[in-house]
């Protein structure tokens, strides 16, 4: 979906800086897409899941209520395997992309996190990267977060879009007119 009006979109009053136009909206693709390492986290599940069931069963076998504290394990187990399945096209499904022609927003609404809106401005020294494809991805940002074995860095931008490479353009001309 493209806009080219230059004046607020409905909801967007108060959060644009004046004068800056929205140039394009979208949303990320929904379709359930699996790749090698999603595909090697369900395996690790089904092997997770399946030890805490084998465990569960034993221990029942020892009479009295012990095996219940095996339920917690499987229920990990299920949602490794249901994540790839699940969670990610209900990210995506309450995901939403912005690019106007200062800045590209991410706005998200999920339980519990409630609405989150973040901006990343879009200069001559952004790093853009198109992953070209059906369906594509912008690249623009990235992030160091903290995990369990150090930081890492986190690729942030309009992931699985249909009209990367035109968004990809639309950004570059962003670039082209700052300089």
């Amino acid at each position: 979906m493209s806009v080219q009006d230059t004046s607020p979109a409905a909801g967007w009053a108060g959060l644009l800086d004046p004068g800056e136009a929205i140039l394009w909206q979208g949303r990320p693709g929904t379709a359930i897409r699996l790749g090698i390492g999603d595909i090697a986290l369900m395996v690790f599940g089904t092997f997770f899941a399946g030890f805490a069931l084998f465990w569960m069963v034993m221990a029942s076998m020892a009479g009295g209520l012990f095996w219940v504290f095996g339920s917690i394990h499987f229920m990990v187990g299920l949602g490794i395997i249901c994540w790839p399945l699940l969670g990610r096209p209900y990210l995506r499904r309450h995901t939403w992309y912005t690019l106007t022609d200062t800045r590209a927003f991410i706005a998200t609404e999920l339980p519990l996190k409630g609405k989150q809106l973040k901006s990343y401005p879009i200069t001559s020294d952004s790093q853009l990267t198109l992953d070209d494809g059906r369906p594509g991805s912008v690249i623009f940002a990235s992030e160091w977060r903290r995990g369990k074995r150090g930081s890492y860095e986190t690729r942030i931008g309009f992931m699985q879009i249909d009209e990367a490479r035109k968004v990809y353009g639309l950004m570059r001309g962003i670039q082209r007119s700052e300089t």
